[in-house]
């Protein structure tokens, strides 16, 4: 039956609609013709985006109405982080309509069929009237203090609360995913003890594992139906950055070895399907064998059967992004599991990305070519990794990349209040916007900075991305925003402060390193005093001149005693919990 709705639908050989691709001359040429700009924002790995390219952009009747009003442009949202932030409520595929001279239309979600796309298209040609959507007034006054009001705290907290699934964890939605900011706020909280959010972590993690494909690794990016066991088979780098950082945190936190294990076999999909030979990390494996063809069957055998059917496309891109995301988890694993190989695979990749993406100035663009660049996340990625593999292995130089990428950030992407998804280019069709997620990741980012490093501008900068965040009309326009509370939880308190003293050649020193990175923890600063470097970068708490190796637990500027025995650090730290 399938095959007979294509068929009915195919459009006559070389009758195809002339896709675009997205720049601004795609709208002067739309002002010079009267025409509207259609946008097909689509994923390379997504399964109904296969499907309306095969059906709906091939019925003959919309080939025709295409052509004749509008000009189509056809996006690779990950090859565009900016547009793939502001409409990824809309898609995979989104399908917006702007006129010509930029302003949007109409915006669609999902699959469209022939019929649902010709009337779209139909009406917008008859009325082009734009049509109204929750996000469609901008916001205009913005929180005055980057600390969240108590009676927003208290409502988010709330939501947290009420968006989570209580029988079969995850958020209470259709689709189960493993949300990253739900799960590590809830880590997080679970660290201070509370026990409801222990609960919800531990039981989101478990659900999330049947997402895990049991012949490669990997994680599927979600469920439909409203459990865990009907998954979409996309594997896309962020979805497996993200688990594979979410249970290597659990890992350390809980101690179940299935939590490690998970890691290792995501870790185990992407060294095996998405390194590519110079070490970085391709974008995305395809939901399907033949695009547009549901791959249930396929993907219910075993490796060998798999492999005599082929393997299912791999995004072979290599942005910067996804590197950053992909070396962060790394290092967050080699800190929880202590393998030598895991870091070796992070710090291959990071090296690769200075090479092939940097950018003057500290920043990063996104792939071989930006169009539109340099994009935010980007950078912000890959600032996040650098701190991260600064932690991992006290090696100051990741930590002056990670101080060049914030510089960057401030000196191109600041907004107000916030910092936005691209910069700001005179005559551009689309302004740019700060995002939510985006400007989460900068306050985290330049917050756990300011710690390390002592600078001020980087708390400020926190505080700047923290404005948008605690406005309340951005802080309650989605269901549930815990990455908000994430932030505002710790740009008011300090992170968790562990400090070695000791010659990085010493094995004394460096087992106290790697016993304080086991330790458990979201948000942390741990740090490793070889005198022979000079003083520490943040130095605001002044050590004792020892003869042998020892490591501190901080708070408040004062520290603990010094810790001779590795086995001290952790009960140390439980006695404080």
């Amino acid at each position: 039956m399938f095959v007979a709705c294509i068929s009915a639908v195919r459009a006559a050989p070389g009758d195809s609609i002339a896709w675009q691709p997205w720049s601004d001359a795609v709208f002067e040429r739309a002002r010079r013709e009267g025409r509207f700009v259609l946008l097909d924002l689509e994923a390379v790995w997504c399964h109904w985006c296969h499907v309306m390219d095969r059906t709906t952009y091939r019925d003959p009747r919309v080939v025709k109405l295409v052509r004749e009003r509008y000009i189509a442009v056809k996006v690779d949202q990950d090859s565009h982080p900016e547009l793939s932030r502001r409409y990824e409520e809309y898609g995979w595929p989104a399908t917006v309509v702007f006129a010509a001279d930029g302003a949007e239309i109409a915006k669609r979600r999902g699959y469209l069929s022939p019929e649902i796309m010709l009337s779209y298209l139909e009406h917008i040609v008859r009325d082009p009237s734009p049509v109204r959507y929750r996000d469609s007034e901008p916001v205009r006054e913005f929180a005055a203090s980057p600390l969240l009001p108590p009676e927003l705290r208290a409502e988010l907290e709330k939501r947290v609360l009420g968006a989570h699934d209580n029988r079969r964890g995850g958020l209470a939605a259709e689709h189960k995913f493993l949300d990253r900011d739900s799960v590590e706020y809830a880590l997080f909280r679970a660290r201070e003890g509370d026990a409801v959010s222990a609960r919800m972590a531990r039981q989101t993690l478990d659900g999330a594992l049947a997402l895990i494909d049991p012949a490669w690794g990997g994680m599927y990016q979600y469920s439909t139906h409203g459990d865990w066991r009907h998954p979409h088979y996309e594997k896309i780098m962020q979805v497996q950055a993200d688990a594979l950082r979410l249970y290597a945190h659990a890992w350390a936190q809980f101690r179940q070895p299935r939590y490690l294990q998970a890691a290792e076999r995501i870790r185990r999909y992407a060294r095996n399907f998405l390194a590519s030979p110079e070490s970085a990390y391709y974008a995305s494996q395809d939901a399907d064998l033949v695009k547009g063809v549901h791959a249930a069957d396929y993907f219910a055998l075993g490796d060998t059967a798999r492999r005599k059917r082929g393997i299912p496309a791999i995004d072979k891109n290599r942005y910067a992004r996804e590197n950053g995301w992909m070396i962060h988890a790394l290092a967050t694993l080699y800190a929880a599991g202590g393998d030598e190989a895991t870091l070796a695979e992070a710090t291959r990749a990071a090296h690769w990305v200075l090479a092939h993406r940097a950018l003057p100035g500290g920043g990063f663009r996104h792939g071989e070519r930006d169009t539109g660049g340099p994009f935010l996340e980007d950078t912000l990625a890959m600032g996040r990794a650098f701190v991260a593999l600064y932690q991992a292995t006290g090696g100051r130089g990741w930590l002056a990349h990670a101080e060049s990428a914030a510089s960057f950030i401030e000196a191109r992407f600041r907004g107000e209040p916030g910092y936005l998804s691209a910069p700001v280019r005179a005559g551009a069709a689309l302004k740019p916007r700060p995002q939510v997620d985006e400007n989460i990741g900068v306050a985290r980012f330049a917050n756990l900075l300011a710690h390390h490093t002592g600078d001020a501008r980087y708390r400020s900068q926190s505080e700047h991305a923290m404005r948008l965040l605690a406005t309340g009309r951005i802080a309650t326009y989605r269901r549930t925003e815990p990455g908000i509370l994430l932030a505002a939880r710790e740009l008011a308190g300090d992170p968790a402060h562990l400090t070695v003293l000791g010659a990085k050649r010493d094995p004394a020193a460096q087992a106290l390193y790697r016993t304080a990175l086991a330790q458990p923890g979201v948000y942390r600063r741990i740090e490793w005093w070889d005198a022979a470097e000079g003083p520490l970068p943040n130095p605001n708490v002044a050590y004792p001149q020892l003869e042998r190796a020892a490591a501190f637990v901080c708070a408040d500027r004062a520290c603990s005693v010094p810790l001779y025995d590795p086995r001290e650090i952790a009960r140390f730290l439980d006695r404080r919990r």
